[in-house]
């Protein structure tokens, strides 16, 4: 994966992967090309389940054991 991939958005990793699929959908690449572009899509997916594995570690944190939200401060500073 290249290193400004590493920086996309969750937002557009769902933008390539929307390119991606139209791409291979159209049917018009040939063979090499067209597992090339795979290969990207499943980067890309992994990428973007990684970003919802972060985000959803984020809302548990923040939701504590007892399913309360706790103030932001107190996430912060708990080890």
């Amino acid at each position: 994966m290249s290193a400004d991939a590493a920086e996309l958005s969750f937002e557009q990793i769902l933008g390539r992967l929307q390119d991606v699929v139209e791409r291979l959908e159209s049917g018009e690449l040939p063979l090499e090309r067209s597992l090339s572009v795979f290969e990207e899509g499943v980067r890309l997916s992994r990428l973007g389940a990684t970003r919802l594995d972060e985000a959803e570690a984020r809302v548990e944190e923040l939701l504590g054991d007892s399913g309360q939200t706790k103030p932001l401060h107190d996430v912060r500073t708990e080890p």
